[in-house]
């Protein structure tokens, strides 16, 4: 009796010494600053692609889940930013539009300062059929037009989709091709051909 006395109380000495060495998690700050000393510019990447915007910070303190008022706001103010073509004409060339979609390079530190990026399409949607290899991240964009018809509705929202995502989505993955500078006026157009033009491979 007396041995099993003295064993819980060293039980209890060992457990209150590890109580007082408990592991104590970094605060936010504290891992946003190991994260960017672990990073340094290098050609046009800069470190200062680290720094969220508002809406990246909510989606990641959220775990891409932020309560329903705060969605819609975030929302709201990412679709009233969205610059609509400055011309009035949303549809450019599907030609170039599906060599943009094909096209995964720009920004990256070794590209040139100006160089046009390309917008990775493939990587997250399938687009037409005659394409075997594409990414499943995002929905089939495959008769994207046929599907949707070409109003202004339709065109409206679909520019806005391709500028700023997280106009109808706040925690989307996908880029933010206009409003990040991404992709030119132009180059949106290209894909909005693609997405909308009836003879484009897209809705076939």
């Amino acid at each position: 009796m007396r041995a099993n006395i003295v064993m819980a109380a060293a039980g209890a000495v060992v457990f209150a010494g590890c109580a007082s060495m408990m592991y104590t998690p970094p605060t936010k700050e504290e891992t946003q600053a190991v994260i960017k000393s672990s990073f340094n510019d290098r050609g046009i990447a800069k470190v200062d692609r680290l720094n969220q915007t508002e809406l990246q910070a909510v989606c990641s303190d959220t775990h891409n889940d932020p309560p329903k008022d705060v969605r819609a706001r975030l929302e709201k103010a990412a679709l009233a930013a969205v610059k609509y073509p400055t011309d009035g004409k949303w549809l450019g060339d599907f030609k170039q539009g599906e060599r943009i979609a094909q096209t995964g390079v720009g920004m990256q530190w070794n590209d040139k300062p100006g160089a046009p990026a390309g917008g990775n399409c493939y990587a997250c949607h399938q687009l037409s059929k005659a394409e075997i290899s594409f990414g499943n991240i995002g929905p089939s964009l495959h008769n994207y037009g046929k599907l949707r018809g070409n109003t202004e509705q339709t065109q409206r929202y679909t520019w806005a989709k391709i500028w700023n995502t997280h106009s109808y989505n706040a925690c989307s993955s996908m880029p933010r091709f206009g409003d990040a500078g991404i992709l030119t006026e132009a180059q949106i157009k290209d894909l909005m051909a693609l997405l909308l033009d009836p003879n484009s491979p897209v809705n076939q």
